[in-house]
């Protein structure tokens, strides 16, 4: 065990997810006016105020209100060290999402009570699942008219697949929201709508014994309602079971609203003693834990560009064992290179803070100087770790890539390459064509948008897209094939990707089948292998 065990078990590392609207911003600002991070929380997508949201800073985020890219936000609070990482709400960045949820040790899902569970939360919800890590609950927007509550739980149950736990319980929703109970210190804690952007308002905490202080807070219809709801949740809801939370099979469940900041603080003090220390992870050769005496740690993401002043590329980097000290060599083991990581920082939105020091849990940024790759492990010179890599999802629309000043080809293809880099695209050339024709694969439409915006905004190219119909993508796995020769469908296309693999497209799905059929032992997968 390493002598920085306290440090690394005060760390406590999350990802927010939510579906667009549901209050992942706001809910992330308040976090950070508790850590005392912030003063004045913004008011989110340029409303009367017209300040942007903490973690947003890439321009088209504040044109469009939405958060395309993952921020990184740490404060402490209460003891703890917290690392929130913020994720794009907007499915088509789910990719971005999944690399993200790849750095977290559990996830905080946002939910709004008026919509429950919509589309992108649940397949935010099944990359969790898929990593097993365990999530946390907060219904938002209790401020506004709700669902029924018991529906909402039973939405999240059965959409989901997991079971809840509700820690506290609301009396009321909207214009009639009169707070919570808190069901394990039996008492209500009262809601008074508080100056936006403030901590807390005034709250009193009355017990439920004290039936007549409570009629006299909340009124006999609300007090009458909530009772009948806590006997009825008594005999329906799950039992709480840490080692079920940890497991990711059971969720706990608070109320509140983040813009009038209520129910923040007791969901943040609740997540902190309910959530892990940073976990194991595993590698080619076995789990690794994050009080080992040698530093590591992995890629999940590539920036370029934060900031406008400096031509630049941050890689993002999970901590997973040891501590890392600025002043030692590490080593890239897939460059096979020993190194000092240059410019180390920890990011506040678009502020950075050099650091000389972190801890297993920590996310740190350093400068790129394009030799990282997403998944690409860092660690102690002496040491070969290899952690598992992260999957690269296969696009979904693909367009071919028109430069409108060819005068300007080289600062297009440096563009575009880092772009490629760090994989919110993909690049894919046709067979023997070299980078004469790209064609760019996205998993959400949206990403076109921000292609064309980055390569005017950030590299003064000018780019036309024309959209391809072809909708399915297959890596061939066998290193043996003559691609050239590969007897295929009329609707097929060959090309190749960054990395030279053979790649086919298709536009019926059907024509996989049919091109596996026609040439004996061919094998094609639908995710990279890295």
């Amino acid at each position: 065990m390493g002598s920085f065990d306290k440090e690394i078990n005060r760390r406590r590392t999350f990802a927010i997810i939510s579906h667009p609207d549901a209050g992942k911003t706001t809910l992330t600002e308040k976090f950070l006016l508790y850590g005392g991070a912030i003063n004045l929380a913004g008011s989110v997508k340029g409303k009367a105020t017209a300040r942007h949201a903490v973690s947003d800073w890439m321009e088209i985020e504040k044109e469009r209100g939405i958060s395309v890219t993952s921020s990184v936000l740490q404060f402490n609070y209460d003891g703890y060290c917290i690392n929130i990482l913020d994720t794009p709400g907007h499915q088509d960045f789910s990719e971005d999402t999944y690399r993200t949820l790849m750095a977290a040790d559990s996830a905080i899902m946002v939910i709004d009570a008026s919509k429950g569970v919509e589309a992108q939360t649940r397949k935010l919800f099944k990359v969790c699942a898929m990593r097993g890590i365990p999530i946390f609950t907060f219904v938002n927007k209790l401020d506004r008219d709700a669902n029924d509550t018991f529906d909402l739980l039973d939405e999240v149950e059965k959409e989901l697949g997991i079971a809840t736990c509700p820690i506290n319980w609301p009396i009321g929703s909207g214009k009639g929201f009169k707070g919570v109970y808190d069901r394990e210190n039996r008492a209500i804690v009262t809601y008074s709508d508080t100056q936006k952007g403030t901590k807390e308002g005034e709250t009193k905490v009355i017990s439920i014994d004290d039936t007549d202080a409570l009629i006299a807070e909340i009124g006999q219809d609300a007090y009458d309602k909530l009772t009948e709801e806590i006997e009825l949740l008594d005999g329906a809801s799950a039992e709480f079971n840490l080692s079920e939370v940890h497991a990711g099979k059971l969720t706990p469940v608070f109320f509140g609203s983040a813009l009038t900041n209520f129910g923040v603080e007791i969901f943040l003090q609740n997540y902190l003693k309910m959530a892990t220390v940073p976990l194991a992870r595993n590698t080619k050769d076995g789990a690794i834990d994050p009080t080992d005496d040698d530093f590591s740690a992995f890629v999940f993401k590539i920036q370029a560009n934060m900031n406008k002043a400096h031509r630049d590329r941050i890689a993002f980097m999970r901590i997973c064992s040891g501590k890392f000290d600025a002043d030692k060599e590490v080593k890239h083991v897939q460059g096979n290179k020993t190194m000092r990581l240059s410019q180390p920082q920890q990011i506040m939105a678009d502020e950075r803070k050099i650091l000389s020091e972190a801890y297993a849990g920590d996310i740190i940024g350093v400068f790129d100087p394009g030799i990282f790759s997403i998944g690409d492990t860092v660690c102690a010179p002496k040491k070969n770790i290899m952690y598992e890599g992260i999957p690269t999802f296969a696009p979904e629309h693909f367009a071919r890539v028109r430069q409108i000043d060819t005068m300007k080809r080289k600062q297009f293809i440096k563009g575009i390459s880092q772009i490629a880099q760090e994989g919110a695209i993909q690049i894919f050339q046709e067979l023997n064509t070299g980078m004469e024709e790209i064609i760019v694969g996205v998993v959400g439409v949206l990403q076109f948008d921000v292609l064309k915006y980055r390569l005017e905004n950030e590299y003064n190219v000018e780019i036309r897209l024309e959209p391809l119909p072809y909708e399915f993508i297959r890596w061939i796995e066998n290193t043996d094939i003559d691609v050239k020769k590969l007897q295929g469908t009329s609707d097929m296309k060959k090309v190749t990707d960054l990395k030279g693999r053979p790649l086919l497209l298709f536009v019926n799905s059907w024509s996989i089948q049919m091109t596996i059929e026609r040439n004996n032992g061919l094998v094609l997968t639908e995710f990279a292998k890295n």
